[in-house]
């Protein structure tokens, strides 16, 4: 009688699975091939595409009267930019609801970096989280000098500013009934109630 000895197998070495990561050019790329549609509110962040939450209407009318108000209240002295995608590095193009920028030519179609940034502002319901966190920390790596939330959840508005090895030293938080200056432009006054929907 033969006797059969079982011998143990040693299994192959595991891999975990990776991501691939996007640089700026890549995800533009793909937005430029309509692989990327501009309705499916997308961002870059660290290399990753993120689907953001669609906007309901609080939100869109809060980004209609910020983009108002601040326009008007600036004038030529900066451009306000709503809703459009701006580059902190190779790996993060995120796209805030409003950016106050300097001004630059009409024929100046390169996308808005860092240095040309006075202050951010992203209004913030289902996604209040996110801009809090992983937003609000890439903001600051990037040197934004100031962004403020637009909280819808809460009903206040919080500035951060100074920001200091990827975070930001200084929070304000103001509530309807009083105003909010930008520290860019300490004259320019705003009504948090006029931007914030009851």
């Amino acid at each position: 009688m033969t006797t059969m000895t079982a011998t143990a197998v040693a299994a192959p070495p595991q891999t975990p699975p990776t991501r691939r990561q996007f640089t700026v050019a890549e995800y533009f790329a793909l937005a430029e091939a309509g692989i990327l549609r501009k309705e499916e509110r997308i961002e870059l962040i660290d290399g990753e595409i993120i689907i953001m939450s669609p906007i309901n209407d609080p939100h869109r009318q809060s980004v209609n009267w910020l983009d108002h108000l601040l326009g008007a209240a600036l004038g030529e002295r900066a451009m306000v930019q709503a809703q459009a995608t701006i580059v902190l590095n190779d790996g993060t193009a995120p796209e805030p609801d409003i950016a106050i920028i300097r001004f630059r030519s009409i024929n100046d179609l390169v996308t808005v970096t860092p240095e040309e940034i006075y202050f951010l502002v992203e209004v913030a319901d289902s996604s209040l989280a996110f801009d809090r966190g992983t937003k609000l920390a890439r903001y600051a790596a990037a040197g934004i000098p100031e962004v403020w939330i637009a909280n819808l959840v809460n009903r206040q508005v919080e500035a951060h500013s100074n920001p200091v090895d990827g975070a930001y030293r200084n929070v304000l938080i103001v509530h309807p009934g009083a105003t909010i200056s930008p520290q860019a432009f300490p004259d320019v006054t705003l009504a948090v109630s006029d931007f914030l929907p009851g």
